[in-house]
């Protein structure tokens, strides 16, 4: 059986990668773009460095900064309203996955019309929008090479699965040196979020052998970096890996698909306003014990990939290994439970069980070893308060 596999055009990667910016636009054949970013980017002066780049263009690129994160439909048509004023012929998305979101989704709604509930799961978007050119900041997403866009709907506090070849960028720009002035907070979710990642496509049941070789090899470079790119930002050589770990993370499960994290990791965030990567970590180690009885040989390889397992240890005790790991690395990278991030009890049980049905029609539960009910995902929930 074929797998169809799903890239960027142009992937540009390493140091000062972004500088390359105008030579990829041109490639593209596109000639009028425009700037989808936050406000943090133009204070850290990344906006001011892109801009620079088109000194000999007759027009530099308009920017529009009001991108937020964890995008919503508003923000999403405070956008679009920007990129169809004038007449663009690309995006540029700078920034963390919420920019990078934001343009993906702002680039077929401009084309093509519609509204972005017409694009959610199980729609699946096969006519691409106007070319997106990913430059992320982060190393965590891998929104700059999936096919994959998640839009909140204010209204109802869902969080939307927009998916299908449409939604993936034309370009990416993959530069660590961007990376080297994230906060210790924000390089712990993002990584944690890019290792999830890479575990969810390998155990996931959409698995091919393309994306395992993709969310293996990112293992091998996550695994080890994460603490020491936590401690010390400005370590070139962690944040190096880091980067290439989280896009090779990203294209695995772009062509796997993510899996029970994920689809329970976003009811969260869209009801308590809880950072995607964050969430995911709070429920990785209960998920993927959860899960293991499933898949214990995927699993136990995983251990082995990140080096806290040997190849001599039984398939079970590897398996044992990483779920001490997950629940250690949680520990220190100081990842907060649900009470600790702030959230109250009572209001978190009250919509577990819609959380767990939001989770399900998302999709992703289906693509876990284990396909939960609805009862054994309010069971996970209300786990995390036993921390």
């Amino acid at each position: 059986m074929s797998t169809q596999i799903v890239l960027p055009r142009i992937l540009q990667i390493g140091a000062d990668a972004a500088s390359k910016v105008v030579e990829v636009i041109n490639s593209l054949g596109c000639y009028r773009p425009i700037i989808l970013t936050d406000k943090t980017m133009v204070e850290l002066g990344y906006v001011q460095a892109l801009l620079a780049q088109f000194n000999d263009y007759e027009q530099l690129p308009d920017v529009f900064d009001n991108t937020i994160p964890e995008p919503t439909v508003a923000s999403i048509i405070l956008a679009l309203k920007k990129v169809k004023s004038e007449p663009y012929d690309c995006i540029i998305a700078l920034g963390g996955g919420s920019p990078i979101d934001s343009a993906k989704a702002v680039a077929v709604l401009a084309m093509l019309g519609g509204e972005m509930k017409d694009y959610k799961f199980p729609h699946i978007q096969t006519q691409p929008g106007l070319p997106v050119i990913a430059i992320p900041t982060t190393a965590g997403t891998g929104s700059e090479v999936t096919k994959f866009t998640i839009i909140t709907d204010q209204d109802t506090d869902e969080k939307m699965l927009c998916a299908g070849p449409g939604f993936m960028p034309a370009a990416a720009l993959i530069d660590y040196t961007l990376t080297l002035s994230l906060p210790p907070r924000t390089t712990a979710d993002t990584g944690i979020d890019a290792l999830t990642h890479a575990i969810e496509a390998y155990v996931s049941k959409k698995a091919n052998l393309y994306s395992d070789s993709q969310a293996l090899a990112a293992m091998k470079l996550l695994a080890p970096n994460l603490r020491e790119a936590y401690r010390n930002g400005k370590n070139k050589a962690s944040r190096e890996a880091m980067m290439l770990g989280a896009t090779l993370a990203g294209l695995a499960f772009s062509n796997a698909s993510v899996a029970l994290v994920h689809g329970m990791s976003r009811p969260i965030g869209a009801f308590f306003h809880v950072p995607h990567g964050l969430s995911n970590a709070m429920l990785l180690p209960s998920v993927t014990a959860f899960s293991i009885r499933g898949a214990c040989s995927r699993y136990a390889t995983c251990a082995r990939t990140m080096g806290i397992a040997t190849n001599v240890d039984p398939d079970e005790y590897a398996c044992g290994l990483l779920i001490k790991e997950l629940q250690q690395l949680n520990d220190d990278l100081n990842v907060p439970t649900p009470e600790d991030f702030g959230i109250e009890k009572e209001a978190f049980f009250e919509v577990c069980e819609t959380m767990a049905k939001q989770a399900l029609a998302s999709g992703s539960p289906g693509n876990n070893p284990i396909v939960p009910s609805i009862e054994e995902m309010v069971a996970i929930y209300h786990g995390l308060w036993n921390m």
